[in-house]
């Protein structure tokens, strides 16, 4: 399997549109041809850089996974507290919301675990393993600071905040409900001391 950093430029455009794709419409609501009418290549173009859909969507969720992480890795970098980091880690889901009300890729991905291969379900784990992992070590810090409560283990907040911020995507986009960044401030209003 191709590594995303390692992507032509006619493979990228391939990969952008099968991100807007999963997006949209899940693993199996889109085809090559869709990609192809997306894109404006020929459908044996696609199969020269990915022999097969599952191939493609695990680059895309490679990717996709990294550039989130980067993204968790500028809050970090910007936002020296824990009610501020989550804040952005919020402001990223609504960014997706407010793409056409797009769902986050992983998110999607998920849902649809049972029809995905193994390889693919073990990189859609992973970018929640690395989101829960970030949130944990945020809220652990924030809990030692005194700025959140620590009644609730670090673990089971950073669990409920990834399942509140995935659900308001879907939720938000089925009939204009609560947006991530409503649902944070919800959270963290019951959250701090």
């Amino acid at each position: 399997m191709k590594h995303f950093s390692e992507l032509s430029p006619s493979a990228e455009r391939i990969v952008n549109a099968a991100e807007d794709l999963v997006q949209q419409f899940g693993f199996n609501g889109f085809s090559f041809e869709d990609i192809a009418q997306v894109v404006g290549i020929r459908k044996p173009s696609i199969y020269h850089h990915f022999p097969s859909k599952h191939e493609l969507v695990a680059v895309m969720t490679q990717r996709y996974t990294h550039r989130f992480c980067a993204r968790l890795e500028d809050i970090e970098a910007s936002f020296g507290g824990a009610t501020e980091r989550l804040q952005g880690h919020a402001a990223l889901f609504s960014e997706s919301l407010g793409k056409e009300g797009r769902l986050c890729a992983c998110g999607i991905l998920g849902a649809e675990r049972n029809s995905l291969p193994e390889s693919l379900r073990l990189q859609v784990k992973d970018f929640f393993t690395r989101n829960v992992t970030w949130l944990e070590n945020v809220i652990v810090a924030g809990q030692k600071q005194g700025q959140l409560i620590d009644t609730v283990p670090a673990a089971q907040l950073a669990q409920l905040w990834l399942s509140a911020q995935e659900g308001a995507l879907l939720v938000g986009g089925t009939y204009q409900g609560p947006t991530p960044e409503s649902i944070a401030c919800a959270l963290l209003a019951s959250w701090q001391r």
